[in-house]
């Protein structure tokens, strides 16, 4: 726990007992805690251990499973590209590609000046227009492959 300031400390440990009347605090304590600092790296998950007694290997579990919590801080902008099946079908997969490649990452990474992550998501739930994306909760319907370049323009130059 060598990086956390003493101030994140005492948030975690509040955050943990907030819920400690709770019968299954973990998924609670996580997304507070994701809420606030935007991931959970391991080190809190051992002050999460610590201050519960749920081991590290089930939080880890926890937070490797669900795609909503992450192991490492994300962009300023997240870029969420479905992959579900029907914007699979409607060439999702040439949209994530396109944004890839002009951002120089791939999904699940973030760009050197923290600007943008790209995830890649299996629904959204915007299937009647797929494809679909969103970026950090805006969705952007019936997406092309030519309207990407436009979009990290927008979010580069402030204008959203």
């Amino acid at each position: 726990m060598s990086h956390l300031s003493q101030n994140a400390i005492d948030q975690i440990k509040e955050i943990c007992s907030r819920y400690e009347k709770e019968p299954t605090p973990l998924m609670m304590i996580l997304s507070d805690i994701q809420n606030e600092y935007g991931y959970i790296p391991l080190d809190v998950q051992e002050l999460v251990s610590d201050e519960t007694g749920i081991s590290v290997a089930e939080i880890y579990g926890v937070v490797t499973f669900y795609s909503f919590f992450s192991l490492k801080p994300k962009g300023k902008y997240v870029i969420g590209c479905c992959l579900g099946t029907a914007c699979y079908v409607k060439g999702a997969q040439k949209i994530i590609d396109k944004f890839s490649e002009i951002l120089g990452i791939s999904a699940g990474e973030t760009t050197e000046d923290g600007l943008f992550t790209i995830d890649a998501l299996r629904c959204i739930g915007a299937c009647g227009i797929a494809p679909a994306i969103s970026v950090n909760g805006t969705v952007y319907p019936k997406m092309t492959p030519e309207a990407v370049p436009e979009i990290i323009q927008k979010y580069k130059d402030g204008e959203v």
